[in-house]
């Protein structure tokens, strides 16, 4: 795209198109909430994004690497935890990224399942929904351990759910990333600087 703006500011970019798209398109796949998202970074940087690119980008989702601690983190949890999925990606996406997270989860519910992405409360009442019916689980018992504070924070404190926030750009500049700032803040139950401290703490 021959752009020179800083890394985290085309996070923040990401992030503000990403929501945008999500919020006026639900029904989309996130496969293609990445294709429209990289249009609209290249329109606001006045720029081209070649369709090769766009494409390239939309079908790599699935093949994105996961978080270095999380697979670790993950396996060390399951022998004590129910684990469980809210994913803001369609079903054939997170199919590759289950594939490096190694464990097996207990529950899965993506974007696609539920029509709509976080931080939509449809998406976390349809988890509740699900968690109850398969798993027998209710809400006081869920402890939603997450990164974004505005896709994940403020609807799971809405409904009155406990969370931990993984704060992985704890020193970085651009606090966000590529995710936007929540409205009004976000609130949390505890704070971690990775999976692996949390893990750590959750099985001691």
């Amino acid at each position: 795209m021959g752009v020179s703006s800083r890394d985290d500011e085309l996070l923040e970019l990401y992030g503000k198109h990403e929501s945008a798209v999500e919020r006026d398109s639900p029904a989309l796949l996130y496969s293609d909430v990445v294709r429209e998202t990289m249009r609209r970074i290249a329109a606001e940087l006045s720029t081209e994004a070649g369709p090769e690119w766009i494409e390239r980008l939309g079908s790599s989702v699935g093949d994105w690497p996961a978080f270095p601690d999380s697979a670790e983190s993950l396996l060390r949890l399951e022998p004590h935890y129910e684990l469980c999925i809210l994913s803001n990606v369609d079903r054939l996406s997170f199919t590759g990224s289950a594939r490096k997270l190694i464990v097996e989860f207990d529950l899965i519910v993506t974007a696609q399942d539920v029509g709509s992405y976080k931080p939509s409360l449809r998406n976390f009442e349809i988890l509740l929904e699900r968690l109850r019916e398969t798993l027998g689980v209710e809400p006081y018992q869920i402890l939603h351990v997450v990164q974004s504070l505005f896709h994940d924070h403020s609807p799971a404190q809405e409904l009155g759910l406990k969370t931990v926030w993984i704060d992985r750009r704890h020193g970085k500049s651009g606090s966000h990333g590529s995710t936007p700032e929540p409205a009004g803040g976000a609130r949390f139950d505890a704070v971690f600087p990775s999976m692996r401290t949390f893990a750590a703490w959750a099985v001691a």
